[in-house]
Formats: structure tokens, C-alpha cells, sequence
């Protein structure tokens, strides 16, 4: 039994390793533009359109609502980033159904990478939206006395965010590896069905946590417009 796929080594020179947590990232990662690749070279505007473009819409659609949900005003702006990671983490827990397989979000490595993507994305949104200063600004409410506490806050997350993926999915891989050696195979089966739904429910809840994160970077601060003035009593 593995904790993590970091210690299947496939290939070793010195102090090069190729484990399994680069090799199966690799692997997904070209899976995954191939298929959207071939999904998207032949997308249609007609009204008769292919069994995958109509899924594709599908997934596109539900993620834009669900940024739209958690408040940030143009979740198209965000699709590409959020959809990304949602796609990733989620097509990484489904392939678990393929023998010898072991999801890279079970190595602490990767997950961390998956975190530091948002702790980069959030200042990144940050600023384009508000700009370097107005978004500095914000380190400095509601008074500078919080400002140690918001930086805190920024690098605390971050590590939450790691640390909540791997154990969730570490844990998993742990209890299925123990079950096939203590019981039956039906219960494991019935096991890893209820990993692969745990793995979704995780992608999801990364992602959103993420578009939180963003939207809590640009405020979503609306600029209050100022109420147009009362008109004039009639003498």
C-alpha cells in the first residue's frame, strides 16, 4: 500500500526521480487538451449539434452559474482558470476506475501546486480588477491594525487548501488499500464508487472555495453610485 504516488518511482538517475505523481499529471494533463482539442475543432451554431459539443455546453454552462452564484460580477472572466481547476481535480479522481492507477491529487506535492495556483490567481484578479493600489487597500481594512492578520489570512488559506484536498483524498486511497485486504471484494467495490462521488464533491469544492477566494480579493468591493438628489419641494 502507497500513501502517495510519490514513492512509485518509474525511472531514477542520481537524484532525478520520475514518480508516478509527474507521470500521471503529464498523462492527464495530455489527455485532457486532446480531448478538448477534439471536442472543440468541430463546435456547430446550427441547431443540430454532436452528442459532445451539446455535453461540453453542458459543463460550461453549470460552471459559469456556479461562479456567478458565488458572486463575482463576469464569471466568464474567471471560466478558464476556475473550469480548469475543476476539470483537472475531477478527471484526476474519475481515473481511479483504471487499474494501477493513482489519482497525483493523493501526493501532497500536487495539491500544494494546485493551492499556490490560487494563492497567484487571487492577487492576480485582484489587480486587474481594482488595480495594484486599491487592491493593497484592502489589506488595510477595515483599519491598518488588521493588516498582519489579512496576510496571515492570505498564506493560512492557501495552506488550508492543500492540506484539506490531500487529506481528503489520501484518506480514500487508505481506507479502500485496507478494505481489499480485510474483506470481500463487493465492499470495496462499493468503496471506490463512493470515492470516485467524494473525488467530485472535492473538485468541486475546491474550485468554489477558489472563486470565493477571488471574489473575496476583488470585494466584490461594488462601487457604490451615488443616489441621484431628492427633488425640490413645490412651493
Amino acid at each position: 500500500m502507497h500513501l502517495s504516488p510519490d514513492e512509485i518511482i518509474f525511472w531514477q538517475y542520481g537524484f532525478v526521480k520520475l514518480n508516478a505523481t509527474i507521470v500521471y499529471t503529464w498523462g492527464l494533463l495530455l489527455v485532457l487538451t486532446v480531448g478538448a482539442k477534439l471536442i472543440t475543432c468541430q463546435l456547430s451554431t446550427s441547431l443540430q449539434r454532436s452528442r459532445w459539443q451539446n455535453f461540453l455546453e453542458i459543463i460550461v454552462t453549470g460552471i459559469v452559474q456556479q461562479i456567478a452564484e458565488v458572486g463575482l460580477r463576469h464569471p466568464k472572466n474567471y471560466l478558464g482558470f476556475l473550469g480548469t481547476l475543476f476539470l483537472f481535480i475531477a478527471a484526476a479522481n474519475l481515473c481511479t476506475v483504471i487499474p494501477g492507477y493513482e489519482p497525483p491529487t493523493g501526493s501532497l506535492s500536487t495539491t500544494v501546486a494546485l493551492a499556490l495556483c490560487v494563492f497567484v490567481a487571487v492577487p492576480w484578479f485582484g489587480i486587474e480588477n481594482q488595480g495594484l493600489r486599491g487592491y493593497l487597500k484592502t489589506f488595510l481594512e477595515p483599519t491598518w491594525i488588521m493588516l498582519p492578520f489579512n496576510i496571515i489570512s492570505e498564506l493560512s488559506r492557501t495552506l488550508a487548501l492543500a492540506v484539506r484536498l490531500f487529506g481528503n483524498m489520501m484518506s480514500g486511497a487508505m481506507i479502500i488499500a485496507i478494505l481489499l485486504t480485510i474483506t470481500p471484494f463487493l465492499f470495496p467495490i462499493v468503496m471506490t464508487l463512493l470515492g470516485l462521488l467524494t473525488g467530485m464533491v472535492q473538485a468541486y469544492i475546491f474550485s468554489i472555495l477558489a472563486a470565493v477566494y477571488i471574489a473575496a480579493a476583488l470585494g466584490d468591493r461594488k462601487r457604490k453610485t451615488p443616489s441621484p438628489p431628492l427633488p425640490a419641494a413645490k412651493t
